[in-house]
Order: C-alpha cells, then sequence, then structure tokens
C-alpha cells in the first residue's frame, strides 16, 4: 500500500496477526476480506469514526511469497504534497514484466499519517514524510490567547500612565521649575504612582482562577473542566460560535426511519410488512434460486428492451431490499478467537458466523445503517471480498454476487455504484444510490420523487434514491475497456473516468427513496436556539458531504425551516467566484451552504467579499472542510468582524480551529480526547454550552469589569488627596502617607471587600438561561468602556477632594488629626463604595466588609507613630470622620438610586 506520511501504495494487506501467546487467548476483529484489503480508522484527521477499506495494489497480490516484494523492479509516480485529505492520484508501474504493468493509485490505495490500521496489517512504501504529510500540512501553531478585556483594562492603563506624567509635569509647572525641577518631577512621579493599578493583575488572575474553580464545581454542567486561567471572561463577549458537526452537533448514530416505493411508504411501525413480503419470495425471486447449477439460463437482454409489466409490491420491495443489501462499500466483521497455540483460527469452518457476533464497517454510518436495516427485515449481508457479495434470504439461502465494479461515493457525483453478477443466473445488473439532486436526472420519469425527499428533509431525514440497471454482457465489455483506459490517465483521470460511468447512466429504473435519521446530541435544538437569541451567529463546519451537512443544518433548526438555503455552486477561478458572489449578493436573509473548495477559491480572489456576504447570514454552513480551512475561517472572522469567535469541536481535526479561535471548547466524545485537551475549556455534551455562555460568562465578564474599576478607583482616590494635599502646601513634593498606611491601604484594609467582588451577579443563573437576550448587551462592552472609567476617574477625583479638603478643613490643631481623619475617611468610603457597587449580596461579602472594618480598628492601636491615639479616642474625631464621609458617599448613592429608577437596566425589568 502507499502510505503516504506513512503516507500512500498498499503493496500487501494481511489478516491481523495473532494476538495471544502461550496459553492466553485474546479477541480480535477480523474482517471476511480477502488478504489484500484492511482497515483503517481516520477519525483523528477528518472526524469520521467509521473504519474505511483500503485496497492493495492488485499486482503485487499475485506474488508467491512477501520476500518476493524486494525483488521486483517498479516506481511510484505520485502528485505533490497538498492539503486535500479525501484524494489522491498516482500510478504504480511495473517494470521487470512483458508488457510492463500499469495500475492506477486512488485514494483507497492510500494510508495517510495520523490514521490507524484497525484491522489487518499492511506493507507500504512511504511516499510523504513530515511536513509534506496531510496531518502536519492541516496543523497550525497554536497561540497565546490575550482576552479582549485584558487588552481594554491595557488600553486603561496607558492611559492612566499618561494621567500620571501629565500630573507630575503640571506639579512642577506650578511650582515654577524652580532649582533642580527634574527631582522634584520624579518624585512627584513617585508620590502619584498609586495611579498605576500595579495590584490589577494580580486581583484579576486571583478572580479568574475563582471564576474557573465556580465553572468546575456547577452541578448543572458536570465533568466540565477550565484548562485557561486567562480568558474566562471571554465567554461573555462571543458573537461568532463555529461548531463541527460529527460528534459536536450529532452523536453519528444512524437510524433506518423510512423506505418509500412511490405509491406505498413504510415506517418504523409498518417494517414488520417488508418482513412479510421478503418471507414470501415472489415467482421471480424462485425461479432464480432453482437455478444454482452451471448450465443456468443465459444472460437475458437488456431490461429496457423488455415489455413494461406493471410489478406487484412484493416484487418490488424484494428489488429494493436486494438493492439496498448490495449498494454499498459495507464489510462485515465477525470476532475470532486466537487459539491456545497462539495462531489464529483462521479457516472459515472454524468462524463463527452467528447472528450476535457479527458486526459492520464502512466508510460512512449511513450505509451500516442501512445494511443494519435489510438483516433487521431478513436480508441479512454476511459475506463480502473484493470479488464477491454473499447475502442471506429469510429462508436460510445463500445467494452470491461477484463484484464488477465499484464508483465510489464522491462530493462532486453525490452518488455511488456497484456492478454485480447474480452467479445463479449470470445476470449482470448496475445498482447506484445517491443524493436526490443527482439522482433525479439519471432514473426514469417519476412524479412522486421530489415530493417526498422534500417531505423527509422536513423530517429532518438523510434521504438516498436507490436505482438499477439490468447490462448485457456485451455493454458490460465494453464499458470496462473503456473505464481501465480511463483509470489508467495521468491527467484529467476524474473527469475521464467520470465520464465513462456517466454512459452507464441512463434511464435507470427508480427503486426505491430511503430514509436515515442522523440523530442529534441531547437538547441540541434548544441549545442552538438559546444561542441564536442570545445574538451569537452560528456557523457549523464539516468535513462532511454537503448533502448531509445541510440536513442537519435543518434537523437541528441551525437553519429554520422556514429560511432560505444559497447553496454556492462549485467554483474553480476567479470568474465563476465573482459570477456565484454577485448571485449570493441579491438574495437577503438567506442561510448559506458552501463547499471547502469553492472556499478556497472566493477567499484567494474576494476575501473581504465573502467575509462581508457571510457575516450578513443568520447561519452559515461549511461542507468538506480540511483542518486548516477550519482555523483559516475562525481568523478570517477575527479579522474583518473584529469581534470574538468561539470555537467547538470534539475530534482532532478540530484542533486547529479551537486554537485559532479567540475561545476553543473542546466536546469529550467518541473521537477521542484530542479536542478536549487542546481547548480552553472541556464539556461533555453541547448543550452544557449554553449555560456556559449565558451564566459564566456573563459573571466572568461583570466581575472582572467591576474589579478592574473598583482597583482602578482605589488607586486614583489616594493620588487625588496627594494632588490637594501638595497643591495646599505649596507644590512640595511631600508624601500624605507613609510606611505601613499605604501597604495597609492597599492590602488588609480594602483588598478582601474588592475581592469580594468576584462573588458578586446582576441576574441570577435561571433569569439569564430564561431571557437569553441578556447576552446581546455584553457583546457591546458597556460595562468596560472609556465612558466607564471616565465616571469612575470623576468619582475618585471628587471623593478624593472631598476627603481631603474635608479634613483640612476640619482639623484644629495639630497636622497629625487632618493624618487620621482623612485616612479613616478614606477606608471607610472605600468599604462603602464596595457596598454600593455590589447587586447581589453574598454571605461572604458581608464577612469581608467586617472583617477589614475590624483590621483597622484593632491596628489602630499600634499606629502611634501616625496618629494621636487619645484624639481618635474623642466624639470629635467620629463625627469628623462620620461627616466627611456622609458628603462624600451620599450623593453617589442618590444618583444610583436616581439612575435606577428613571433608567433602570434591562435585566432589572425581569427581575422585578
Amino acid at each position: 500500500m502507499v502510505c503516504p506520511g506513512l503516507a500512500s501504495g498498499l503493496f500487501y494487506c494481511g489478516p491481523l496477526a495473532p494476538r495471544g501467546s502461550g496459553g492466553s487467548q485474546s479477541w480480535q476483529k477480523r474482517p471476511l476480506h480477502s488478504a489484500s484489503s484492511c482497515f483503517i480508522r481516520t477519525d483523528q484527521l477528518d472526524g469520521e469514526t467509521d473504519w474505511k477499506l483500503k485496497v492493495a495494489v492488485s499486482c503485487t497480490q499475485r506474488l508467491p511469497a512477501l520476500g518476493d516484494l524486494f525483488s521486483i523492479s517498479a516506481y511510484v509516480y505520485a502528485q505533490k504534497p497538498q492539503l486535500d485529505i479525501h484524494s489522491f492520484e498516482g500510478t504504480f508501474t511495473r517494470e521487470d514484466s512483458d508488457p510492463p504493468i500499469h495500475e492506477s493509485l486512488s485514494i483507497e490505495n492510500t494510508l495517510w499519517a495520523n490514521t490507524i490500521v484497525a484491522s489487518g496489517t499492511v506493507i507500504g512504501v512511504v511516499i510523504y514524510t513530515g511536513k509534506e504529510t496531510r496531518s502536519v500540512m492541516n496543523t497550525s501553531n497554536p497561540k497565546n490567547k490575550v482576552g479582549l478585556l485584558d487588552l481594554e483594562l491595557n488600553q486603561l492603563t496607558k492611559a492612566l500612565f499618561v494621567a500620571l506624567v501629565a500630573l507630575s509635569v503640571v506639579m512642577v509647572t506650578l511650582q515654577g521649575f524652580v532649582g533642580p525641577w527634574y527631582r522634584s518631577l520624579f518624585r512627584f512621579l513617585l508620590l502619584f504612582s498609586y495611579i498605576i493599578p500595579i495590584s490589577l493583575r494580580v486581583n484579576l488572575d486571583m478572580g479568574k482562577a475563582a471564576y474557573g474553580w465556580m465553572i468546575m464545581k456547577d452541578e448543572s454542567i458536570p465533568g466540565t473542566v477550565v484548562r485557561t486561567s486567562t480568558i474566562p471572561e471571554e465567554l461573555g463577549r462571543l458573537v461568532y460560535l463555529l461548531t463541527d458537526k460529527t460528534g459536536t452537533l450529532t452523536q453519528n448514530e444512524m437510524v433506518f426511519k423510512r423506505l418509500h416505493l412511490g405509491t406505498v411508504s413504510y415506517g418504523a411501525d409498518t417494517m414488520d410488512e417488508i418482513q412479510g413480503h421478503l418471507r414470501n419470495p415472489c415467482p421471480q425471486m424462485q425461479s432464480q434460486a432453482g437455478g444454482n447449477n452451471a448450465s443456468s439460463t443465459p444472460p437475458r437482454k437488456a431490461q429496457s428492451s423488455a415489455p413494461k409489466v406493471r410489478k406487484s409490491v412484493s416484487s418490488r420491495v424484494h428489488e429494493a431490499v436486494k438493492a439496498i443489501a448490495l449498494c454499498h462499500n459495507v464489510s462485515p466483521v465477525y470476532e475470532s478467537r486466537a487459539g491456545v497455540g497462539g495462531e489464529a483460527e483462521y479457516a472459515e469452518a472454524d468462524q463463527d458466523f452467528s447472528d450476535g457476533n457479527r458486526t459492520y464497517q464502512a466508510a460512512s454510518p449511513d450505509e451500516v445503517a442501512l445494511v443494519q436495516w435489510t438483516e433487521s427485515v431478513g436480508l441479512t449481508l454476511v459475506s463480502r471480498d473484493l470479488g464477491s457479495v454473499q447475502l442471506r434470504t429469510p429462508s436460510g439461502q445463500i445467494q452470491t454476487y461477484c463484484i464488477l465494479q465499484m464508483f465510489p461515493f464522491t462530493s462532486e457525483s453525490k452518488r455511488m455504484g456497484v456492478i454485480v453478477r447474480d452467479e445463479s443466473t449470470a445476470e449482470i445488473t448496475f445498482y447506484m444510490k445517491g443524493a436526490d439532486v443527482a439522482m433525479s436526472s439519471i432514473v426514469q420519469y417519476n412524479d412522486w420523487l421530489e415530493e417526498e425527499c422534500g417531505n423527509m428533509a422536513r423530517e429532518g431525514l438523510r434521504t438516498l434514491v436507490v436505482a438499477k440497471r439490468a447490462l448485457t454482457e456485451e455493454q458490460y465489455q465494453d464499458f470496462e475497456s473503456r473505464y481501465s483506459q480511463a483509470k489508467l490517465s495521468i491527467h484529467d483521470r476524474a473527469l475521464k473516468v467520470a465520464a465513462v460511468v456517466e454512459s452507464l447512466e441512463r434511464q435507470m429504473e427508480l427503486l426505491c427513496l430511503t430514509g436515515v435519521e442522523d440523530r442529534l446530541q441531547a437538547d441540541v435544538r434548544p441549545t442552538l436556539e438559546l444561542l441564536r437569541n442570545a445574538g451569537i451567529k452560528i456557523w457549523m463546519l464539516t468535513g462532511d458531504k454537503l448533502e448531509t451537512a445541510t440536513c442537519i443544518a435543518k434537523s437541528s433548526h441551525l437553519v429554520s425551516r422556514t429560511q432560505d438555503i444559497h447553496i454556492f455552486r462549485p467554483v474553480t477561478n476567479r470568474g465563476e467566484a465573482h459570477l456565484e458572489l454577485n448571485a449570493f449578493r441579491r438574495k437577503h436573509d438567506c442561510a448559506l451552504v458552501i463547499s471547502g473548495d469553492s472556499l478556497e477559491v472566493c477567499l484567494k480572489y474576494y476575501e473581504h467579499e465573502l467575509a462581508e456576504l457571510a457575516c450578513q447570514c443568520p447561519a452559515v454552513v461549511c461542507c468538506r472542510c480540511s483542518p486548516t480551512q477550519k482555523a483559516r475561517i475562525a481568523k478570517l472572522l477575527q479579522h474583518h468582524t473584529g469581534k470574538r469567535t468561539c470555537a467547538v469541536g470534539d475530534g482532532g481535526n478540530d484542533v486547529s480551529m479551537i486554537q485559532a479561535a479567540d475561545c476553543g471548547i473542546g466536546i469529550e466524545g467518541k473521537e477521542g480526547r484530542q479536542a478536549s485537551l487542546a481547548a480552553d475549556f472541556s464539556v461533555t455534551q453541547f448543550r452544557h454550552i449554553g449555560r456556559l455562555l449565558m451564566v459564566h460568562g456573563r459573571s466572568s465578564y461583570k466581575r472582572s469589569a467591576a474589579l478592574g474599576q473598583f482597583v482602578m478607583h482605589r488607586g486614583l482616590i489616594i493620588s487625588t488627596m496627594q494632588a490637594v494635599f501638595s497643591s495646599v502646601f505649596y507644590f512640595a513634593s511631600v508624601p500624605l502617607y507613609q510606611g505601613f498606611l499605604m501597604v495597609g491601604y492597599a492590602t488588609i484594609y480594602t483588598m478582601f471587600p474588592v475581592f469580594s467582588l468576584v462573588l458578586d451577579q446582576d441576574v441570577k443563573p435561571e433569569t439569564a438561561m430564561l431571557y437569553p437576550e441578556l447576552y446581546k448587551d455584553l457583546t457591546k462592552g458597556r460595562s468596560l468602556s472609556f465612558k466607564t472609567f471616565l465616571v469612575w476617574v470623576l468619582i475618585s477625583i471628587y471623593q478624593g477632594g472631598i476627603l481631603m479638603y474635608g479634613a483640612l478643613l476640619l482639623f484644629e490643631s495639630e497636622f497629625v488629626h487632618v493624618l487620621a481623619i482623612s485616612f479613616t475617611a478614606l477606608i471607610l468610603t472605600e468599604l462603602l463604595m464596595v457596598a454600593l457597587t455590589i447587586r447581589t449580596w453574598h454571605w461572604l461579602m458581608a464577612v469581608a466588609e467586617v472583617l477589614s472594618l475590624g483590621c483597622y480598628v484593632a491596628s489602630l492601636a499600634f499606629l502611634n507613630e501616625y496618629f494621636d491615639v487619645a484624639f481618635i479616642t474623642t466624639v470629635t474625631f467620629v463625627w469628623k470622620v462620620s461627616a466627611i464621609t456622609m458628603v462624600s458617599c451620599l450623593p453617589l448613592y442618590v444618583l444610583k438610586y436616581l439612575k435606577r429608577k428613571l433608567s433602570p437596566p434591562s435585566y432589572t425589568k425581569l427581575t422585578s
């Protein structure tokens, strides 16, 4: 096999080596495939959890022994390294045979790096290594994330630094530049240095740690882990949510729900009728059953030449179920047990073929659901290898079909097909199934397909149209020669192969329409609705097919049923992208669905235009996205909108997107913990995101905003008092408070009440969840802005001026009384301002207030060098302090009361 990185041509695939040794026994999965194939898991590369079948180069399978691989003369031609994980083109040429053997290599012959061989053993040649592998090319380097609140506080701190320098220069200027003025300048810079809130970072970091602890202790979202202590406030500022589909919105568990034959429809409650039809074989089936010998009837002419007779419902059910049981890429896998001697019992006679021992593996969970359904109604897939399929009928009879050709599903064709020969009758039949948009032009005229597809889509079902066409031996031989020639082409191989296959897709007989439900995660619909009501725009970025992504977008109500969907047509060059963007521009209020290839072209030529149009959409779905494209979309939104983005995913393919977004949320699911470990926040279910954002995001942002501004206020008010003191005493650069007073002011006297603001909440969690519209106000950033900052600056100047001038006016004899009166009033003012700022009281807040006041009162006995202890115990001291404190705080309490009455915030209307 090619192993591109381990990278890409399967030369040999053998059965799984036994894992037992000595007397031990171990169980292992073994596919019923020949030694020329194996299964791999790609969940860490593309997010899909199902096993994928990989096939070896056929000419190397005919070698007598494995050692002969090293003696042949051959070479591999491979395309240059590229990002696309869904395609590979190359050729394998063996030169030592006559004539030389040329075989085409495709995605079926490749093993990408970072995938796992789930069953079988592989010998291959490595083509891409290191940075050339698909997994490395689709990985981006992580960045250090800084929250928007931190950036805003940095801007305010810069403004405070400018104010510090300006105030110092003003003081020196008013002093008259007397003597060595530069010394005075530096002394004033030191005196007013409290303007710079050095303790702000410590308080905020402690607050962030507290928010993380509260999130992890929330019993409503059990299992949530906070893996970063820097950006919890980002959860309250999000505008765009980028989410994966498989495993994030959906459980990736498919259930067969509906079979429609045109005139009759079968649902979950009428499947027993299908079982009844299959137990009573129709005459056609009985005639085929009798012809199991070599002298069976010769192949009949193509069915299109036979007279059209209206078939009975029973025969149509038989044909539809048989087509579903044959047209797929599913392999039955049986548990086999290693023998006592350590050798696996590989003989089919010793294999346990019981139904309870069988599981199915395929590249798509849709196909597994279809085959499981055919088993439930009586037609069981019991064996499959590269060349044949065996079905067991309800009567226990084994039907064998030879696989002549397989046409895998591609995003361009939107369909897959298989050509089989019934070994009992030698009839050749071409079965095909695919999306209704691709199949409607291929099947014969009918008047029900389009309507029923619409009905199933509205129920949230994924639809597949199944059709067939009978072929003569001559028709097939002609097709095979043209098909083999097209597969060896180096240039435009895909186009040539598609053209040959399309020659068969003419007037096919429509058999049935199937509906499969992809089960959503618990409470996905209400969670998406909650986020949408909160003003968050949701983009779904998935590596899955366009039809699947569109169907899930509808069933999850990411796109509402009344909303139009604009499917961006595939574009390959600048001209096509320009025309399609113009067509999209004419649409209004419709969801956009775009594929990764078209997205790449548009980003190359019209990045700004695409971003502008897409951001106006209520929802965007990007399908067939590679991991790097997901990350690029996150960066595109950040760059063009300046808004905060959040990425949600559960697989290794989502890691780049999670790291690129401002806030990454990982979900622990079937695809492992790679995304969960790389994310900033880890949750166990998608529905927990609603509470994480609405409750904890809101609280973290509001609390940090209040905490940050209060710490600034604490420094500004004492600097204002220092400025007033210096101004009164002829602009002398003398400190007002010294030593322990300054240390105590920033620590034990005010630290606990100020930090207790991390327990504050403006609305109850229940209200925040009930009215998600409250979240919209947070994204406007009104809790922390230059406007609120200026308000706090004015409050600080007013209070600092009142405290200092009041103390100077009321002191009588000694200057030490000024210190006692002003400092005590300052401490009381800070405690009262904390109480004024609090919106919802917590018992710890009251404890913090009382504790801080108690510490100050107790410390007065030890502050003899700063205060006159005899004075502070007098009634005069008490009334002067009380009067100054009242004047500094009472007007603010009155203003706050009037504001809440005349212009109440939105949440008060809900809680009153």
